[in-house]
């Protein structure tokens, strides 16, 4: 067998399941050089809620952090997570909006796109695909992992094996909650392995504490890369740790060959980026501690952050648990969705609205939009009884959700011509409408004051300065 390949989510996925994707550029770019030299498969860097983040939190540009990040680490593949007809958004795109955002990723600097669709509706991915192969990127789909009546080994094989026959590159096991034990996963990619050919790289967590023994048993099965994270931003909701994986395998026919000195050096600037977070309270002690009842609620670390958030704004964190035991319920209801953004949000915020309101007494728009089809093909039955509280009599949708959408590129460039500084800004726009505003009006104030002339320093003449001169002189 080969060596083991390590994608590192230090930039993207492990801030984002440890602090809700606050880290920003500055706390990245110190370790770059380092990083470039470590002989990572890829750095995970952009996508997944790094756009929407940078533009709402942390005032930067994504293309121009995706950019930086380019410049500074010239020796890696660098990666994004994409969520198929989504893109980086949380309702469905037309594909000339998919098309030109592939592009575009492609053009600033990614390699790898991992694609995924919170249904595993393949319908949903295809734009994506197609389009990144157009464009020259590295095409990764990606199965959500997930566990219910309707999600069996051979229903993944099956799934794998359609995303190859669409053009994968590679296929991603995405285990977004740690649902994935270590036998089932040396089963899975097992027969992955015999039956299908190309690379196969498992993504998991370490929620419920079992990450690790999960990705040692896939090395055995022939896993060919696997995603961890620097130990200042491992484990708990976020991956495996790299360093122990990494001394675990030394020595042995899949040693992975990165130096554990370097990766040393890399985890101590990122240790002193987590104490400030800490610190700021961007990190919750929840999200660092093991939770077997994970294997219960199935919640991934992402959710469990937005679920603490949005109990913090309720002043009713007390009902956390109240509202992780409703999770599974408005899951079954809804026809076992996999949990993965944006179905993780979709349920989770319906559960919170259950919890706090009453079941089902009120449906958020986007639980409407889910039972009604326009996300794609629910993978179970849903409960007929509640999809009729959420949507009526409304007709529910049966074909690939984005063949109802006309193009719309040309509609929100001519929303925006007069803002327009790059041809970037117009897909900022087009996913995260009034945040981009926000950011542009913001970005066009910055420019203003850094423009503006300074006001003259009045000029002094010899006998002013004399007069200061004895003044001075005077003082002491």
């Amino acid at each position: 067998m080969s060596k083991l390949l390590i994608t590192d989510t230090i930039l993207r996925d492990s801030h984002q399941s440890l602090a809700a994707t606050r880290m920003p550029i500055s706390d990245m770019l110190p370790a770059c050089e380092i990083l470039d030299s470590i002989g990572y498969w890829s750095l995970e860097v952009w996508g997944g809620a790094t756009f929407d983040s940078c533009l709402r939190f942390l005032n930067e540009d994504p293309w121009e952090r995706l950019r930086t990040l380019r410049k500074h680490l010239p020796n890696t593949k660098l990666q994004m997570l994409f969520r198929g007809q989504n893109i980086l958004g949380y309702k469905h795109y037309a594909d000339d909006v998919v098309e030109q955002f592939c592009r575009k990723a492609i053009e600033n600097g990614i390699d790898v796109i991992r694609i995924f669709d919170a249904l595993n509706d393949p319908r949903n991915l295809e734009a994506a695909i197609k389009y990144t192969k157009k464009y020259g990127g590295i095409c990764e789909p990606a199965i959500s992992y997930t566990t219910s009546p309707v999600h069996s080994e051979d229903y993944f094989v099956k799934l794998a094996k359609e995303l190859v026959q669409m053009g994968a590159d590679t296929i991603c096991i995405k285990d977004m909650a740690n649902l994935l034990l270590p036998y089932d996963a040396y089963s899975l990619v097992k027969r992955l392995k015999s039956e299908v050919d190309v690379p196969i790289h498992l993504h998991t967590h370490n929620t419920s504490g079992t990450g690790d023994m999960t990705y040692l048993m896939a090395m055995q099965a022939g896993v060919d890369i696997v995603d961890t994270a620097l130990s200042p931003f491992g484990n708990g909701t976020s991956q495996p740790a790299t360093e122990p994986l990494v001394a675990t395998l030394k020595g042995h026919e899949r040693d992975t060959g990165l130096d554990l000195n370097a990766l040393s050096e890399a985890a101590k600037h990122f240790r002193k980026v987590f104490d400030r977070m800490k610190k700021e309270g961007l990190i919750s002690d929840k999200s660092l501690r093991v939770d077997t009842n994970t294997l219960l609620y199935q919640v991934p670390g992402g959710m469990l952050s937005n679920l603490i958030s949005q109990l913090k704004q309720a002043n009713a964190e007390d009902r956390y648990y109240e509202v992780l035991a409703e999770v599974p319920r408005v899951r079954k209801d809804f026809g076992y969705p996999p949990l993965v953004t944006p179905t993780s949000q979709i349920v989770g915020s319906q559960a919170v609205l259950n919890v706090l309101m009453g079941r089902y007494k009120s449906f958020t728009k986007e639980s409407k939009g889910l039972l009604r089809g326009e996300y794609g093909r629910l993978p179970g039955e849903v409960n007929e009884e509640v999809r009729r509280k959420a949507i009526g009599d409304a007709e529910v949708i049966t074909c690939r959700p984005a063949d109802l959408l006309e193009p719309e590129l040309e509609k929100y460039r001519n929303e925006i011509k007069d803002r327009i500084r790059q041809e970037e800004d117009v897909l900022s726009y087009a996913l995260f409408p009034q945040v981009a505003m926000k950011f542009f009006d913001a970005r066009d104030a910055a420019e203003a004051a850094k423009n503006a002339p300074q006001k003259a320093e009045p000029e002094e003449d010899e006998n002013t300065v004399r007069e200061l001169y004895v003044e001075d002189l005077t003082v002491r």
